[in-house]
């Protein structure tokens, strides 16, 4: 994980994004008052889907034990009606 101070992210800001987004790894950005994170608009994303679907009563469970199915239990998507 990258450490930068707040005057750096200032300088390299556009590089910082660049990284972040390729990289996947946050930066924390350390300031005089707070300290903040930098992540790629995707891995937001990411981060929002899994609290939305975790929220769900039972989803968790449920996808922990699709995981641990054989792939011969799915159905192929060719077989999808929707």
């Amino acid at each position: 994980m990258n450490i930068v101070t707040a005057s750096e992210a200032r300088a390299n800001l556009y590089r910082l994004i660049d990284e972040s987004a390729a990289s996947h790894n946050p930066v924390i950005i350390k300031g005089k008052r707070n300290t903040a994170v930098l992540i790629s608009a995707e891995d937001w994303a990411s981060i929002q889907e899994t609290l939305f679907l975790t929220s769900i009563p039972g989803m968790r469970e449920s996808i922990l034990e699709a995981m641990k199915a054989p792939r011969s239990e799915f159905v192929p998507e060719s077989e999808l009606d929707w």
